[in-house]
């Protein structure tokens, strides 16, 4: 790059605004992340979000301004967008849904949007035009679609996306407390709080919405029931599938417990003696990422940007396979030398990922090139 776009020819700062909703899985935090590094390199950053993702994630902390967009309609949320965008030399929208809406935020406007699709959307029906609908309106409003896995860049380019590139998505290191420096919990500590003292402790993170893959991983936890000891499954996250998901449980007498949306994801890794991966799609996935970085072995699905994420550092097993999950986890429980070989192997694919300054530095560059600063 050949300069820096915050103190480039004397110019006030290159302007960026980050649009987001509430920040759910990893967006909120490779957000955080982005802007941190881009305040940090003389940018103004502000963050344009649901009122809570700032009390979640901290941007104001990170060196950006934070906007809360109105609770409402659509309507509402493409003014607030359009207001926090007024002088933005950027803007930058990440998500589909946030990608459509900035979109009709600038119209008229000469403002270069960026929009970073982090996850593929499964839908079926009627849902499905829609979504289509919704990936064309982003893709042909962005001047630039990036995004962490080489089937979402094609699937933008289907959708008629100028241009689409792929991009670096890193895993942040784990932010401080707010209330400050506290100890690491006890294993044994986090273990009893699950009611898992004496068994292995199976953890699996993620929205509790169809196509997260929790019919087939409530398929394999039958088979988990003829184990001594006898594991417990514990998932973190909530969503519009969790009474269904209970009833299930509670009928057919799984070992599995629903512990709600967590914000101690990593003590709960550090505890587990497996993460488990289900879900029918993943560009980046970050609890593969935090799981290689806590040292617990991974099963996941052999699904989007899994296989190149992970290589050979995790158990990886078809989409939907129930006796195939079951069996890589089962198989991991009673090995405890491959388990530490994967645990091996993660920390080497860690050293491999991009860095957030990698991230940041492509991310930049792509603003650059669309605003002129260089």
């Amino acid at each position: 790059m050949s300069s820096t776009p915050g103190t480039s020819h004397g110019r006030p700062p290159l302007h960026a605004v980050q649009v987001l909703g509430g920040g759910s899985g990893g967006t909120g935090a490779h957000v955080r992340s982005l802007a941190a590094g881009l305040a940090a390199r003389g940018l103004r950053v502000t963050v344009c979000a649901a009122g809570c993702a700032e009390a979640r994630y901290g941007f104001t902390e990170a060196g950006a301004a934070f906007e809360a967009l109105p609770a409402g309609t659509d309507a509402l949320l493409v003014a607030g967008i359009r207001a926090a965008s007024a002088d933005a030399d950027v803007v930058h929208a990440h998500g589909l849904r946030w990608g459509v809406l900035a979109a009709l935020a600038l119209r008229g406007r000469a403002t270069p949007l960026v929009v970073t699709w982090h996850r593929r959307v499964c839908a079926a029906g009627a849902r499905a035009h829609v979504v289509r609908l919704m990936e064309r309106r982003a893709a042909r409003g962005a001047a630039v679609v990036l995004a962490p896995s080489p089937d979402l860049v094609d699937q933008a380019r289907l959708r008629g996306a100028r241009d689409a590139r792929l991009t670096a998505v890193a895993l942040p290191g784990p932010r401080p407390p707010a209330t400050g420096p506290e100890e690491d919990l006890p294993r044994d500590k986090v273990l009893a709080e699950l009611g898992v003292l004496g068994r292995p402790l199976l953890l699996a993170v993620g929205r509790l919405e169809e196509g997260q893959g929790y019919g087939p991983l409530l398929d394999a936890a039958r088979s988990w029931r003829g184990l001594d000891p006898e594991p417990l499954l514990v998932v973190a996250g909530e969503g519009p599938e969790r009474g269904a998901l209970q009833r299930r449980i509670e009928g057919e007498g799984l070992p599995v417990r629903l512990v709600g949306r967590r914000d101690d994801v990593p003590q709960l890794l550090a505890a587990a003696d497996v993460a488990i991966l289900p879900s029918r799609w993943e560009a980046r996935s970050l609890l593969a990422q935090e799981a290689f970085q806590a040292g617990v072995p991974l099963v996941a699905t052999s699904v989007g940007g899994v296989p190149d994420l992970v290589g050979d550092a995790a158990e990886l097993v078809p989409y939907g396979d129930a006796g195939a999950l079951a069996g890589a986890v089962s198989g991991l429980l009673e090995d405890p030398l491959r388990r530490e070989r994967l645990v091996a192997a993660g920390r080497e694919r860690l050293g491999e990922w991009p860095s957030e300054d990698d991230a940041v530095a492509h991310v930049l560059s792509v603003y650059d090139e669309l605003s002129g600063w260089g």
